[in-house]
C-alpha cells in the first residue's frame, strides 16, 4: 500500500466520470476544510496482507492526525501511486476498512465516491509534514 498524505485548508472535489463502470453512479460534489486527505493505492501484495497493511495505514495516519491537530480525514482511491493495484473489490474492502477503524476512533471521515474519476482542488499547507508519503 501507499499513502500520499496532505495536511490541507481545503478540499474539495465533484465526480467528473466512472473509472469502474460496475460502481453506483453518482453526480456528487463536497468540500471540507482543516483536514488529513489521503490518496491510497492498494497493491496486490496487500491482497495476502490485509489486516496487516490497514492496521499499518490507520497507525499511519493518527500519527499524521496528531502532529498536526486534525480530526477529519479524506480518503480517495488513487491508484497512481504504484505500478502494482490490487483487484477492485478488494481496494474498495481495504479503504472501507480504513475508513471505519478511523471512524470508530473518533474521525470525522469521508470517502470520495470509489471509481471515479474526481474533478478537485486542494489548498496544502506548507510545512514538512503537509505533504508525507509512506509505503507499507
Amino acid at each position: 500500500m501507499k499513502l500520499l498524505m496532505f495536511d490541507t485548508n481545503d478540499f474539495w472535489y465533484k465526480t467528473f466520470s466512472k473509472s469502474v463502470e460496475s460502481v453506483e453512479s453518482y453526480d456528487k460534489e463536497e468540500s471540507t476544510t482543516d483536514s488529513l486527505v489521503i490518496f491510497i493505492n492498494v497493491e496486490k501484495e496487500d491482497e495476502e496482507r490485509k489486516n496487516k497493511v490497514v492496521k499499518k495505514a490507520v497507525n499511519n495516519i493518527r500519527w499524521l492526525a496528531k502532529k498536526t491537530d486534525r480530526r477529519k480525514v479524506v480518503l480517495h482511491s488513487f491508484g497512481h501511486l504504484s505500478e502494482s493495484k490490487s483487484s477492485v473489490e478488494f481496494a474498495e474492502e481495504v479503504i472501507k476498512a480504513i475508513n471505519d477503524k478511523l471512524t470508530a476512533k473518533g474521525f470525522e471521515t469521508l470517502m470520495t465516491p470509489f471509481g471515479y474519476f474526481l474533478e478537485f482542488k486542494i489548498h496544502v499547507k506548507g510545512e514538512s509534514l503537509a505533504k508525507v508519503w509512506k509505503s507499507l
